[in-house]
């Protein structure tokens, strides 16, 4: 097994486990914050999606898919272009409300992106550093691992926050 298709595996996981989180959940049900500083389902898979697309566009240097393919417009929230939740306060979590339909249907594309990105990924290139701000500088290996954790641990949460549903 090649590294490329190690982390085409991991990613493949989140983009299994994106559907099955949504489905079925109405508008309301992703919304639903089990207390006031809690994320929705809806912000979980919103961001974890916005990070996977935001970070690997940054890794592989292409544009983002929200921007490219119009995902932005789609959504209709008020936050400038980049923004990928980080640090989002109660009321900005509130505010991402989506259909299941359109939050799969936005992982799918990134997802896609991720899968043709990987493919001509060699080894030589997970050394490569793609951010030197931070010490040490973070190579494009450890960044994909890092959004790969990263997503894990939404969906991880959103998983948890669908089971506590009522009904």
């Amino acid at each position: 097994m090649t590294p490329a298709e190690l982390l085409t595996d991991a990613f493949g996981r989140i983009s299994e486990g994106v559907p099955a989180v949504v489905d079925g959940l109405s508008e309301e049900q992703l919304a639903l914050r089990l207390n006031d500083d809690g994320n929705s389902i809806a912000w979980l898979v919103w961001h974890l999606t916005r990070v996977q697309d935001d970070h690997l566009a940054d890794a592989f240097g292409t544009e983002q898919v929200w921007l490219a393919e119009g995902w932005q417009q789609r959504f209709g929230l008020d936050l400038e272009p980049a923004d990928t939740g980080y640090g989002h306060g109660p009321d900005q979590v509130a505010a991402v409300r989506a259909s299941a339909d359109l939050l799969a249907g936005y992982h799918a594309a990134v997802a896609q992106r991720t899968v043709e990105l990987l493919a001509k990924l060699t080894p030589e290139q997970l050394d490569e550093v793609v951010d030197d701000n931070w010490d040490p500088p973070v190579t494009r290996g450890v960044r994909l691992v890092s959004v790969v954790d990263d997503d894990a641990r939404h969906l991880g949460q959103a998983e948890y926050v669908r089971g506590l549903l009522p009904g």
